[in-house]
């Protein structure tokens, strides 16, 4: 339970801090072009807070639902003004200022971006070595070269200090299925060599949680002793008598040394009968079990139910971190920022032509156990999710979809091209359609949160 609150914290802290970052472009924007502002609220809903301040009697509210927000401004199409104030109506400005306006929620994500990722860099972050674990036979790792051991040192010219760094910068690549070029050694101060891997071959609806699997090849870890922490209910391994304490000395006669060959031996298989050999308080026992298939993301996997006793921890040798001085920690904070949205823009036209799979899609349950994760992992992790969640946010505000701010600049641009503003019955037509769209989007990421849950 403790694990649930936590989590749900820390996406409540994030939601609210990126929402409220949102909505203040938006204020501070309009405050400073002579805009009166009436409401500047975190959350819909009924007030859990307020207060005014100001010369305006400006009213600040939390709300109960957090998922989303609002300024509301002085404007004719909402109530009555009075004559004096009428200058400062949102809807009496000229286009280039309601254009600044609107603007200024999606710009303000993107700086809040810079100045997290700057935070992180400043900070630093600590990871673990791109080290390969494993080469899958005949994939394309194994056809460019890679084998097991090696550390990829740099992706495309970009240094990869962290599995992080070295994900990132193959993502692109990948989507675009592109040659990827990397550089790879014995260790991380051996000599170099270069391997380009082909993926021309790639599947076009590859998701980008299974890059490593799609590439063929798996990190390094460190390996688990192949004791049994957990026996689950109602599974193969509680039917034939599997307990909690069982080392698993081998599978069909073969010596099983980590928990990671356990695991191969038993999803490797057909589904047929394992004859398991177990110590138990130091005596040898046999046992027989046959794994049950399980399907997840169209492939179907064999299990016995067991977990094991404990995780090794990496060790300090496997472990990098990276960061920089204050204003180089700024330019990289920049450029992250830009390669973030360039990288969000590419993956929403990849979904949109069919090149990527919709599973890419998250919706408040997934992004609420990554915020779990990161702020569980220390304050540079839950920045970096905060300035990724940020710039998807200052993204998808801007699509051309009638309700989000990019919907607004759209009907603006029109109106600066044909020099009056777009009619009442085009813009309530937009409306209704933007609702429908984004009903859609939502159900379809609500969908693949809860097919990732129970899956």
């Amino acid at each position: 339970m403790g694990g649930i609150f936590f989590t749900l914290f820390a996406f409540l802290l994030a939601i609210t801090v990126l929402i409220a970052v949102h909505e203040f472009g938006h204020f501070w924007v309009a405050k400073r072009l002579g805009v009166k502002v009436l409401r500047y609220s975190v959350g819909f809903g009924r007030p859990l807070w307020r207060r005014r301040f100001g010369v305006d009697h400006t009213e600040y509210v939390v709300a109960a639902i957090p998922l989303g927000g609002y300024v509301k401004m002085l404007d004719e199409r909402e109530g009555p003004v009075a004559p004096e104030e009428l200058h400062r109506a949102f809807n009496r400005q000229k286009v280039a200022k309601r254009f600044a306006i609107v603007f200024a929620g999606p710009l303000f994500n993107f700086l809040f971006a810079i100045i997290a990722y700057w935070a992180v860099f400043v900070v630093g972050v600590t990871g673990v070595k791109p080290v390969v674990g494993e080469v899958v036979p005949d994939s394309l790792a194994a056809e460019a070269g890679l084998r097991a051991g090696q550390h990829i040192l740099a992706v495309d010219g970009v240094a990869t200090p962290i599995w992080d760094v070295a994900l990132q910068a193959m993502l692109p690549k990948l989507l675009d299925r592109e040659p990827l070029t990397l550089e790879v050694a014995e260790s991380d101060v051996g000599p170099r060599q270069r391997l380009v891997m082909d993926l021309s071959r790639t599947p076009f609806d590859f998701e980008p949680t299974d890059l490593l699997l799609t590439l063929g090849l798996k990190p390094w870890r460190p390996p688990i002793d192949a004791v049994v922490g957990t026996v689950h209910a109602d599974t193969p391994a509680q039917r034939a008598g599997v307990q909690e304490g069982d080392r698993i000395l081998a599978v069909d006669g073969q010596s099983i040394d980590d928990w990671q060959q356990l695991v191969d031996s038993v999803q490797s298989g057909s589904g047929d009968p394992l004859q398991l050999r177990i110590e138990r308080d130091s005596e040898r026992v046999e046992l027989h079990v046959t794994p049950e298939p399980v399907s997840a993301d169209g492939q179907t996997r064999f299990r016995i139910g067991i977990s094991p006793q404990s995780y090794s921890p990496v060790p300090e040798h496997m472990k990098a971190k990276y960061s920089y001085p204050l204003l180089p920690a700024f330019a990289q904070g920049l450029g992250k920022t830009w390669d973030m949205s360039a990288l969000t823009l590419k993956m929403i036209g990849k979904i949109i032509t069919g090149q990527a799979s919709v599973k890419n899609l998250s919706g408040p349950i997934a992004i609420a156990s990554y915020a779990g994760h990161s702020a569980s992992a220390g304050l540079p992790r839950f920045l970096e999710f905060l300035a990724i969640v940020s710039v998807s946010l200052g993204i998808l505000n801007l699509l051309p979809i009638p309700i989000l701010d990019g919907g607004h600049l759209m009907y603006y641009i029109v109106e600066i091209v044909k020099g009056s503003p777009v009619s009442d019955d085009v813009e309530a037509a937009g409306q209704r359609i933007g609702i429908v769209m984004l009903v859609l989007l939502m159900g379809l990421a609500f969908y693949n949160d809860l097919a990732r849950l129970f899956g």
